[in-house]
């Protein structure tokens, strides 16, 4: 584990507090090694030589503190990530969705659209799509411009085709994508029923209530306390014996709101309120 450095630690907390200031975005809770990587990575890609250096550009430059603030929030998705979860969904939650008449789906945290078009695919298999409503949000208006636009690197659909298929795919992959070029375009009918929409977890409260919520790969990259009020807000979004899904490496377990849920699939990190 990296030793904390005082003046490091001051200038990352003056950095964090100058975004939060400037641009509204909040990473006073994220985690330490997770934020220092990321700042010094930004540091080497704007050529400043220091921390310090980061701060007087970003106060100076609004272009620069966009891109640092993008580099710092974490964008990593792929279709499909993680089949097994997928498979569950479509296996242990879809049954149960098929009791109510509409369906809200929040996907908080959604980068750049990957995991909530796998969402609606899978829907649409399911026959439910057309009484769903899918909330997309993420706290980049950046990455949810590249999510609205569903295009993405040919080369990726092999492997997303492989991961459609472990999670239960009824059909050919290739019927929900355009090839042109070296970029894939999925089919527009997909977005028919989802909202994009920018979304903070760390400062905005709840809009709606869900009957599924999956908050994916995100609570990893906060700290404890953080993690906590995250959890209390998904947690108020969610209906009675609505549906939570974290990410592989994210629990309930030591959180206020653990006794609120019973295990779904527990091995899939699949969670229904009971309270």
């Amino acid at each position: 584990m990296h030793r904390r450095n005082g003046i490091e630690e001051t200038e990352i907390d003056l950095l964090v507090e100058a975004i939060v200031r400037c641009h509204g975005f909040d990473f006073r809770g994220y985690a330490w090694s997770s934020l220092r990587r990321r700042i010094l990575g930004a540091v080497a890609r704007e050529g400043t030589g220091t921390i310090s250096g980061l701060i007087e550009l970003v106060l100076h430059d609004p272009a620069a503190m966009q891109r640092v603030v993008s580099s710092i929030a974490v964008n990593v998705s792929a279709m499909f990530r993680d089949p097994p979860f997928f498979k569950a969904f479509r296996d242990a939650v879809v049954p149960l969705l098929r009791t109510y008449p509409f369906i809200r789906v929040w996907q908080a945290g959604c980068s750049m659209g990957e995991e909530v078009y796998s969402l609606a695919i899978l829907l649409e298999e399911a026959g439910l799509y057309d009484r769903c409503r899918l909330y997309a949000t993420d706290m980049s208006e950046d990455v949810l411009r590249q999510a609205r636009e569903a295009v993405y690197p040919l080369n990726l659909m092999q492997r997303y085709t492989q991961n459609y298929i472990q999670a239960g795919g009824t059909r050919a992959f290739s019927e929900y994508y355009t090839a042109t070029h070296e970029q894939a375009a999925l089919r527009p009918s997909l977005q028919r029923n989802i909202v994009f929409s920018q979304h903070n977890l760390v400062t905005d409260g709840p809009f709606n209530e869900f009957h599924v919520v999956l908050c994916r790969n995100v609570l990893i990259y906060f700290n404890r306390p953080l993690q906590d009020q995250v959890h209390t807000l998904l947690h108020q979004s969610l209906t009675p014996f609505g549906v939570l899904g974290l990410g592989s490496k994210e629990t309930l377990r030591f959180t206020s709101v653990e006794t609120n849920y019973e295990p779904l699939v527990e091995s899939e990190r699949l969670y229904r309120r009971v309270a």
